[in-house]
């Protein structure tokens, strides 16, 4: 039952923000009594908590293997964002709560602490790659994990709309496609880079 009410709560708060998710409004959708969502998990607060809490459990356990020690520096980096635009697509409300957290002092710093963890994981990849002489020496390991998870977060963020801000030309595959080879290649011709 707990679990029932707390996906309602995330559908709520994806679909309304932060002042959509009431007790009364998940009682409602949930078809239960109100008693019961007090019961099972509490009020507005409690409700944005245990939706962040299940979006951190979501994202953690997807992003898990992705680190793994197999491969190269290069490969376990293309599999890391692999993973992560896999998790966007397959759990978009996770990915959504993940990186815009509900307006709940507790819940941010519940997602700021796996997005630290994450940060930091990526961070020390990078720094690997740099060491090895892999990736771009010129780069500052913290700098450009912010950097990439910044640009997956905006990438993703249009490539899960429905709306206008996503023209129709514009597949989500096709935006995925060219991301992933602008991280990987740039947009300069290495004959415009070196002129």
């Amino acid at each position: 039952m707990r679990a029932r009410l707390v996906e309602v709560a995330e559908t709520l708060l994806l679909e309304g923000g932060v002042q959509s998710v009431t007790a009364e409004a998940v009682a409602q959708r949930a078809d239960v009594s109100l008693q019961t969502v007090y019961n099972r998990i509490g009020g507005q607060q409690a409700l944005l908590l245990a939706v962040a809490e299940r979006a951190l459990e979501q994202t953690r356990e997807f992003m898990q293997t992705a680190y793994d020690d197999n491969g190269t520096v290069v490969e376990r980096l293309l599999r890391v964002g692999e993973t992560y635009i896999r998790l966007a697509f397959d759990r978009p409300q996770a990915f959504k709560v993940f990186v815009n957290p509900p307006e709940d002092p507790e819940a941010i710093e519940k997602i700021a602490t796996l997005a630290t963890e994450e940060h930091r994981r990526l961070t020390e990849l990078l720094r690997e790659g740099i060491d090895t002489g892999e990736f771009n020496t010129g780069l500052h390991p913290e700098s450009a994990a912010t950097a990439l998870w910044g640009m997956l977060n905006g990438m993703l963020s249009v490539a899960l709309r429905t709306d206008a801000m996503r023209p129709d030309t514009v597949s989500p595959e096709s935006l995925v496609a060219a991301a992933t080879t602008i991280i990987e290649c740039g947009v300069l011709t290495h004959s415009t880079h070196n002129s």
